[in-house]
C-alpha cells in the first residue's frame, strides 16, 4: 500500500471516515504518522472549543473574583481552588462516574458520558478556572490611574469595563494566558486514559501512539512522532497569541511592551 492510499484510508479515521480496522502488522511510518496525525483532530477539538468558552467564563469568574459582594465572590474562589486544587486526572474520573450516574437518570444525559462532550466540560472548566486566576491576579495589577482617569471623562459601569478594564487586563494577562492555552493542548492527551471511552478505537493522538507502541514494543518512533505534532502545534499557538499580544500592546512603545515568556507548568 501507498503512502497516499494510507493517507486516504486513514486520515480522517479518528471521526469516522475511512478504513476501520485498524493495521495489526507491518507498521509503515507513514502509517503511524497519518493515525498519530488523524487523532491530533480530537486533541485540537478539545482544545479549541474549550479554551473558548473557557475564556468568557474565566472572564466572569474573575470579575466575581474581584467583587465586593461575598455573594459574588466567594463561589468564583471556590470554583477557582477546586479546579486549580485538584488533578486533572482525578477530574475526568469523578466526571465519567457522574456523568454515568446521571445516564441512567434522563436520556438527556446520554452524550455527557461520551468524551466528545463530558471530556470537553471538565477541560472547560478546568482551563476556566485557571484562566481566571490569571485575569485576576491582571485586574488587581490594573494601574489605579487608568481608572481614575476613566472615571474622569464620565466612563462607569459597562462601558468603563469595556473600553478600560477588560483591555488592560488581556493586556497585562495574555502572556500567562499563552501559557495556560499550550497547557491546555497538552492536556487533552489525557482524555482517553481517564475514563471516558475511545467508540471503536476512535482516539486522540496518544491513543494511537500507545497503540502503536504496544503493538511493536517500540516506543521510540511513535512517540517521537506525537512529540513532533505537539510542537508543531505549539508553534502555531504561540504565533496566534503573539499576534494578539502585539495587537494589545500596540499603543506602547516598542521599548515596554509586555513580552512573552513561556514557563514549565510542573504541576496541573
Amino acid at each position: 500500500m501507498s503512502c497516499a492510499q494510507t493517507i486516504m484510508d486513514y486520515g480522517l479515521r479518528s471521526i469516522g471516515i475511512g478504513e476501520r480496522l485498524l493495521p495489526r502488522d507491518d507498521f509503515t511510518l507513514c502509517q503511524q504518522f497519518t493515525l498519530i496525525g488523524s487523532g491530533m483532530i480530537w486533541n485540537i477539538y478539545f482544545g479549541l472549543l474549550a479554551l473558548a468558552f473557557g475564556f468568557v467564563l474565566a472572564t466572569a469568574v474573575a470579575m466575581g473574583k474581584n467583587a465586593q459582594s461575598k455573594l459574588i465572590r466567594k463561589p468564583s474562589e471556590w470554583f477557582i481552588f477546586i479546579f486549580r486544587g485538584s488533578p486533572l486526572f482525578i477530574q475526568f474520573f469523578f466526571a465519567y462516574f457522574l456523568f454515568l450516574q446521571l445516564k441512567g437518570v434522563h436520556p438527556f444525559f446520554h452524550p455527557f458520558s461520551a468524551a466528545w462532550l463530558g471530556a470537553l466540560i471538565v477541560l472547560f472548566l478546568n482551563t476556566a478556572a485557571y484562566s481566571a486566576e490569571i485575569f485576576y491576579g491582571a485586574l488587581q495589577s490594573i494601574p489605579k490611574g487608568e481608572v481614575e482617569a476613566a472615571d474622569a471623562y464620565g466612563l462607569s459601569g459597562w462601558p468603563r469595563f469595556k473600553r478600560v478594564v477588560w483591555p488592560t487586563m488581556l493586556r497585562l494577562g495574555w502572556p500567562a494566558y499563552t501559557n495556560e492555552a499550550i497547557f491546555l493542548f497538552h492536556a487533552t492527551t489525557l482524555v482517553y486514559f481517564s475514563g471516558f471511552p475511545a467508540w471503536q478505537q476512535r482516539g486522540d493522538a496518544l491513543y494511537y501512539a500507545n497503540y502503536f507502541a504496544d503493538k511493536t514494543f517500540n516506543p521510540f518512533v511513535p512517540y517521537p512522532i506525537l512529540a513532533g505534532y505537539f510542537i508543531l502545534l505549539t508553534l502555531i499557538i504561540i504565533g496566534i497569541f503573539g499576534l494578539v499580544n502585539r495587537r494589545l500592546n500596540r499603543h506602547l512603545p516598542a521599548n515596554t511592551r509586555q513580552k512573552m515568556k513561556l514557563r514549565m507548568n510542573l504541576i496541573r
